[in-house]
């Protein structure tokens, strides 16, 4: 008999930054190691990663990651985690991990393990096994995990909709579900973004006929915006410029990259005389398809709004189509981006949100999986945790008793001994990482707030030159600002501030003396600018004092 913990370092309560973990007695399954994006309160930030010290205490018992899908909310993490945890499995379909792969730095690429797996072939890790099933979503390739212990099955759905018009590499395997829900599920993890929604998702996360629309009205050009590796827009798109004189130009290396790659494998059908070339970028009837790398959502387009692009420039005959609905977390960057168009003189387009669906199981779609699967106890996870109650909501009224519906917080544990919960109060020490840039590894929160200060305060710095003999000052005090005042109409403070300063860097040399203690004239200019500048201004900038010899 086994001994299973499952708990979620990232992924509940929140959008994106999923990273679940199943421990089957020392054995250790990591499904999905996701980022979330930023919400612009933590300046300069560009994502966010679930902090990942469990693995790395851990590591000689982790089998591996466990990828379901190529989406930054799913597999965004990886290289960051590779930096530190290089050797260690990632499993995915070969798609997941080409998306993965554009991702890595070469030097990673040569040492990463990436192991391609397919579907409906199990995968063996001692007593316990893995058995991948297709389902569907927005990027072919998409997978639920099953992983078999001793006690029964404990099921990952990652994300999905069921779809029977989505065939081929998107297609779900019904058949597959329904068999290992008739062999016994112990656990079943389901998402549960969209669970407070009535009804299937399917037909509403289909645009094609939106598209259509856009097309036919608007006879200039097109710039459309793609989230990363949402291969069934990009194929809809497509359908639809197909049927008109339009053609497109994509932008971007990644995304041309991945729509290559997608050519040669089947995962998109396209036309390739529709295909255009820069030479039509400013065309009339051309679509400029745009998305983004691992960045906030919407900064290629951002940087082309603001005239930075060095090939689109935004005219005010252009049409702006955002091909994607809005979700829990960039509604404001949504609106912000739409007025920033306006302004411009240009026509914007998007999805709405309450018609449109992104690829995620509505209430009747989550009532199927439940069915099918028929699980002893049910784990609600990705969304927010009115999303996790409202997904708990549909259990119970499937017929699940509330003690066997585990709402969880990331770190809470469940602990099931011999296939029984022992209602653990144990926690798992979560935290986020945040990058900034190419940096690697958490930023910091005294960073964060160094940030803060320079944004709402501005910057002070104080230089002086002393002699390195007599210890006299020869040059300064001089005051340098940023963001603090404006220096024309201020004069007299800086004035008085200069002679504050000599002040106390005069009264912390000793003349004659060979040793100067720095840090302490550092530290006096700070606390009393600092009151100084308050008592003037009720602004407190940051102070740099930079004392030198010569």
């Amino acid at each position: 008999m086994s001994k299973i913990k499952i708990f979620g370092l990232g992924g509940l309560n929140e959008n994106g930054k999923n990273m679940y973990v199943v421990k089957v007695n020392n054995d250790i399954f990591v499904f999905d190691a996701g980022l979330k994006y930023d919400n612009d309160l933590n300046l300069g930030v560009d994502y966010i990663i679930p902090n990942f010290d469990y693995l790395i205490k851990n590591r000689k018992n982790v089998k591996g990651i466990f990828l379901t899908h190529g989406h930054e909310g799913n597999m965004g993490a990886v290289p960051d985690i590779l930096e530190k945890l290089p050797d260690l499995p990632i499993y995915g379909t070969k798609l997941t991990l080409k998306v993965v792969k554009n991702d890595l730095s070469k030097g990673q690429l040569e040492k990463s393990k990436l192991i391609e797996i397919r579907p409906h072939v199990k995968i063996d890790f001692g007593k316990n096994s893995l058995f991948p099933i297709s389902v569907s979503h927005s990027i072919p390739d998409a997978l639920c995990y099953v992983l078999y212990t001793e006690d029964g099955a404990i099921v990952y759905t990652g994300d999905f909709v069921f779809d029977s018009t989505m065939m081929g590499a998107y297609k779900t395997d019904i058949g597959k579900l329904a068999y290992v829900g008739k062999q016994g599920v112990l656990c079943l993890l389901s998402e549960s973004m969209y669970a407070e929604r009535q009804g299937h998702t399917s037909p509403n996360h289909r645009v094609s006929s939106f598209i259509r629309e856009v097309l036919n009205r608007n006879e200039n050009r097109i710039i459309a915006t793609v989230f990363p590796a949402h291969f069934y827009r990009i194929q809809e798109i497509f359908n639809e410029v197909s049927k008109t004189h339009r053609k497109i130009v994509i932008m971007g290396k990644t995304l041309q990259e991945m729509i290559n790659h997608a050519l040669q494998e089947g995962y998109l059908t396209i036309d390739q005389n529709k295909i255009g070339s820069l030479n039509d970028l400013d065309a009339k009837n051309s679509v400029i398809l745009i998305s983004d790398e691992k960045e906030k959502p919407f900064a290629n387009l951002e940087r082309i709004i603001k005239g930075y692009d060095k090939y689109i420039k935004i005219k005010d005959t252009d049409t702006i189509f955002i091909t994607e609905p809005s979700y829990a977390g960039i509604e404001k960057r949504t609106a912000v981006i739409m007025d920033e168009i306006a302004m411009l003189g240009a026509n914007a387009v998007s999805l709405s949100s309450k018609k449109h669906l992104l690829h995620h199981a509505s209430s009747e779609d989550l009532m199927l999986m439940i069915n099918l699967m028929n699980p002893k106890y049910y784990f609600p996870v990705k969304g927010e945790y009115r999303h996790q109650y409202a997904n708990a909501e549909i259990a119970y009224s499937l017929g699940i008793p509330r003690e066997n519906i585990i709402l969880k917080q990331n770190g809470d544990v469940l602990e099931l001994v011999n296939g029984k919960n022992m209602n653990s109060l144990e926690h798992i020490d979560v935290d986020e990482i945040l990058i900034d840039g190419k940096n690697q590894g958490d930023i910091g929160d005294l960073v964060l707030k160094d940030r803060e200060m320079l944004g709402e305060n501005g910057i002070v710095i104080i230089s002086c030159t002393l002699d390195h003999q007599s210890k006299e000052i020869l040059g300064g005090p001089e005051i340098l600002t940023r963001g603090f005042i404006y220096v024309k109409e201020s004069q007299d403070l800086l004035e008085e501030t200069k002679q504050i300063a000599r002040e106390v860097i005069e009264k912390n040399i000793e003349f004659g003396s060979r040793r100067v203690d720095y840090s302490n004239i550092k530290s006096e200019v700070r606390d009393v600018l600092g009151k100084f500048f308050y008592q003037q201004t009720e602004a407190k900038p940051m102070i740099i004092t930079v004392v030198q010899e010569v």
